[in-house]
């Protein structure tokens, strides 16, 4: 069984998603407290809370724990539509991972951002530095709701294979994907309590009401209420009315394919940014279930006779 190990953890979206296709997590990083005391409620191994820019104390840690595969969503807040597209100290997060994927050389890695990532500076050196170190790379752009998961979240991931061809899982993701959009009833069934919702846009020019017969759209770090006087949008699917209401954070986290049974922390404004942050547990089973079929296809190297 594949060792994994899980760098900028957050509360486990990627961990359990690589977990549920059958690879052993071995360990995680994380450097937000509420985060990593999240983490630590749902996995059973170790959460070591370091901080990853330093990178030369994190790369011991990190090859002691002899991983076959490095995961990792470096934090983007600077990469992402909704905040500044600034490219600051938080996007040298991305230039963290590299370096530390470039001084323990993993068999594999694969890396998780917003899908604008693609297109920064940053990621162009850090790409550059995967080449460099002799990784083959996928590199892709998926739409979850395409991949299982019941929401519209576009993510851009890059999975690296050393001394391998590029795109060597681009065939086995393309062919995985579904021809359809997976929405809310799909996903959910009979179960859910609403046929309609809230849900506040970044701006009064997008719509606000929401049917379950459609993806949602991405779940963020932020949850309101909705808005006394709300005076409604043309393309709502449904007029306001009282029966319609915004998710409570329970809700949102199953959007994001969490297990009910997960456990979480915080009070309102942490917790709802633990879920807007994490990587939807299905986009990552996704992803990590064409590696684990694309190792399962390897010629298995047999030791040389004495």
């Amino acid at each position: 069984m594949k060792r994994v190990v899980d760098l900028f953890a957050g509360c486990g979206g990627l961990s359990l998603g690589f977990q549920n296709a059958g690879f052993m997590l071995v360990g995680a990083f994380e450097n937000w407290t509420l985060a990593a005391d999240c983490y630590e409620l749902n996995f059973s191994h170790p959460v070591f809370r370091a901080d990853l820019t330093d990178v030369t104390s994190a790369v011991p840690l990190i090859q002691g724990l002899k991983p076959d595969i490095i995961i990792g969503g470096p934090p983007c807040q600077d990469f992402s539509h909704a905040g500044k597209r600034i490219e600051d100290k938080r996007a040298c997060l991305t230039n963290c991972f590299a370096e530390i994927i470039e001084e323990t050389l993993p068999p594999f890695f694969a890396m998780e951002n917003v899908d604008r990532a693609q297109k920064s500076v940053t990621y162009s050196a850090v790409r550059a530095k995967f080449k460099l170190a002799g990784y083959g790379l996928t590199e892709m752009t998926l739409d979850a709701s395409f991949c299982g998961v019941p929401q519209k979240r576009k993510r851009f991931f890059c999975v690296g294979a050393l001394r391998q061809a590029d795109s060597f899982l681009t065939e086995r993701l393309a062919r995985a994907m579904s021809s359809e959009e997976t929405t809310l009833r799909d996903y959910f069934g009979a179960t859910l309590e609403f046929e309609h919702y809230y849900r506040h846009p970044r701006n009064y020019s997008r719509r606000a009401i929401f049917s379950i017969d459609e993806p949602a759209p991405t779940i963020r770090g932020m949850n309101r209420p909705v808005p006394p006087g709300y005076p409604g949008h043309p393309h709502d699917a449904k007029p306001l009315d009282r029966s319609i209401r915004a998710m409570t954070s329970l809700e949102r986290a199953l959007i994001q394919t969490f297990p009910a049974n997960f456990k979480w922390l915080g009070k309102k404004t942490g917790l709802e940014q633990l879920i807007g942050n994490a990587v939807p547990v299905k986009l990552a089973e996704f992803v990590a279930r064409a590696l684990a079929d694309h190792l399962s296809q390897a010629p298995s190297r047999r030791k040389r006779p004495f």
